[in-house]
Formats: structure tokens, sequence, C-alpha cells
């Protein structure tokens, strides 16, 4: 037992330090604005970030792949209006649509951005850019730049509906959590997208296939994505052509805040909970206190590169403190309590 809570301990390692920033500002914002802790509040944040944190869990595996997604904000804005498109013309019914508007955005990601970068081995920022830009364009031209009102049971039972007095979008988020941890944890598919992202050339040659694993990937982000957009028109009840241009940079930087290596091979979905949950914490934070939009961007900037800039001190103390002793050990004169706990990952082969 007690080496089973000290492996626990020592996995927090990469994302202890927004874990502790996170628990800061609940107490913070706890004593500043009673109204903070209340469990209308705690709902209100969880599905204000449904869609982030969703889009999260897809991009965490991107990010260990050793790639990046800027596209996620424009495959969910068309696969919402996609969703509403077809709802609107009553011949289909809303859970079959929704499957469908789910599946559109994993093909979307796997087709456009999975086999440029897992096939043609072309630029995930100039791939993921150019689809972005692409299908910006597309989601004006198909709604005439016009919102799309669309009302349906199914949607709203997913997006909106009370389980129990609770949202339903905070059951989905949990669902999807749990379902990503095993995939990572559990699954040939979640090993070999670590594999690939250590080392694309060491991972081919030792017989995955890199080039399926990173269209899966992208297919699996894209997924994400449409699932995030249904809940979004659920929320608003309707599809906007605008594109939300802080759901990519913001779920990167969740995953980065998580501990998720940006060089790939290390990372895990735990770790991105809490950096989603410090973005909507702080956000929801900030509005309570009377904090204006404008210095709202300011100050989420600066926590979050003190936040990740922390980490990496962190992380790097880690490695430097592991060679040393691997050194000394070598030479027969590192004494036994010098051992330290260096987490995995922390010098990939690229």
């Amino acid at each position: 037992m007690k080496r089973f809570f000290s492996d626990t301990w020592a996995s927090t390692r990469a994302f202890r330090p927004v874990l502790g920033v996170v628990i800061f500002l609940c107490i913070l914002f706890s004593i500043w604005q009673p109204g903070f802790r209340t469990a209308l509040n705690i709902q209100n944040i969880l599905s204000s970030i449904a869609s982030l944190w969703i889009v999260s869990m897809g991009m965490t595996l991107v990010l260990v792949s050793g790639g990046f997604d800027l596209s996620v904000g424009s495959i969910s804005t068309v696969s919402g209006i996609f969703l509403a498109k077809v709802v609107a013309t009553g011949h289909m019914p809303g859970p079959l649509a929704i499957i469908l508007a789910i599946i559109v955005a994993a093909v979307i990601g796997g087709v456009l951005n999975g086999i440029f970068v897992g096939v043609f081995r072309l630029s995930v920022f100039v791939v993921t850019l150019a689809s972005m830009t692409a299908l910006t364009g597309v989601a004006l031209i198909w709604t005439n730049t016009q919102s799309v009102y669309v009302t349906n049971s199914a949607i709203n039972a997913m997006s909106v509906s009370r389980v129990g007095g609770i949202q339903t979008p905070i059951f989905v988020m949990i669902v999807v959590f749990i379902l990503f941890l095993f995939v990572q944890k559990r699954t040939y598919f979640g090993r070999d997208i670590y594999a690939t992202g250590g080392s694309y050339t060491a991972a081919r040659l030792s017989g995955i296939r890199t080039n399926r694993t990173l269209i899966a990937v992208y297919a699996v982000v894209g997924a994400c994505a449409g699932l995030g957009g249904v809940i979004a028109v659920g929320r608003t009840g309707a599809a906007v052509p605008n594109v939300d241009p802080n759901l990519a940079l913001q779920s990167v930087a969740a995953v980065l805040l998580g501990g998720t290596a940006l060089t790939g091979g290390y990372g895990s979905v735990v770790g991105t909970i809490f950096g989603a949950l410090f973005i909507g914490i702080l956000q929801n934070g900030l509005n309570l206190i009377g904090v204006g939009s404008a210095w709202q961007y300011v100050v989420t900037g600066v926590i979050l590169l003190v936040s990740v800039l922390g980490a990496r001190v962190g992380a790097g103390r880690g490695r430097v403190a592991g060679r040393l002793i691997k050194a000394l050990q070598q030479r027969g004169t590192a004494p036994e309590a010098c051992a330290v706990d260096v987490p995995a990952g922390g010098d990939s082969d690229k």
C-alpha cells in the first residue's frame, strides 16, 4: 500500500505546478468572492469548459505523438453547422445526427490533417493552419455568414439538461476522460502514440505503423472537436459560422500545463484535466470579482506563462539530478540516499 501511494505521488510530478495553482486559485477566489464556492458555480465552471475539456483530451494524444492541431476550432464549427443543417431538414433523428456529425469531424481531421502529416510527412503547422483557414471559409460560405438555429431534444439532453441535478455535459466530460485514460494506459494504440512521439524513426523501424497511428490521432482529435461542437450548438441553440479563435490555443495550453511535452513522447490526460480546470477557474473567478475581459486576457496569459515555465524548470532540475546520480552510480560512488525519482520521457530520442 505504501508503494502504491509512493508511485501515485511520483506520477503527479509533471502536473504538480498546475495542481498547486488550481488549489491556490480555488482558495483565493473562495475568500475573495464567497459565491465562487457554491455548487451552482462549480457546475457552471465545469459546463463552461466542456468543449475545451473534450478537445484537450484529443489534443493530448496529438501532442504526445509529436504534433499539434490548429484546426480544431474550425472543425468544431463545421461539425456544428453540419448538425444544425441535418436536424433542420427533419429527415434524421437527433441521436443519429449527433453521431454522424462526430463521424464527419473525425473524417475531416483524419483526411485533411492525418494523411498529410502521417503519410506525406508535411509540417504539422502548415497542414493544420491550412485546414483551419480553409474550413473557416467553408463555414462562412455554407451558412452565408448567418447563424443556423436549431432545437432538438437529443441535442438539449446532451448539452443543457440535468440528471440528478447535475448538468449532462459534466457526465460527458467524465466519460470522455475515462475513455482516453484507458486508451493511453491499456491499449496498443496508446503505446504506439507514445513510441511515435518519442522517436518517429525508432517507432517505424520497430514495426509500428506510424503513418496509420498519426492518421488515427488526428481523426480522434477531430471527433473530439465534433463532440465539442455538438455541445456548443446545444448550449447556444444555434450553429454560428464564426470560428472560436481560442479553442485550439487554449486546448494546447491546457495540455502543456498538464505536463505533456511539446516535443512529444510524454504526457497524460490526467494532467490535462487540471490544465483545463485552471483555465476555467481563472476565467470564472476573474468574472466574479469584476475584472474586465481585456485584463482577463493579460492575467491569463501571464499566469499561463509562469505556470508552464515553473513546470519546465522543475522537469529540467529532475533531469539534471537524474544524470548526475546516474553518472555517480556508474562510478560506484552514488550513495543510496541520493536516489532521485526522475519521470520517464525526459530525454526522448528524437
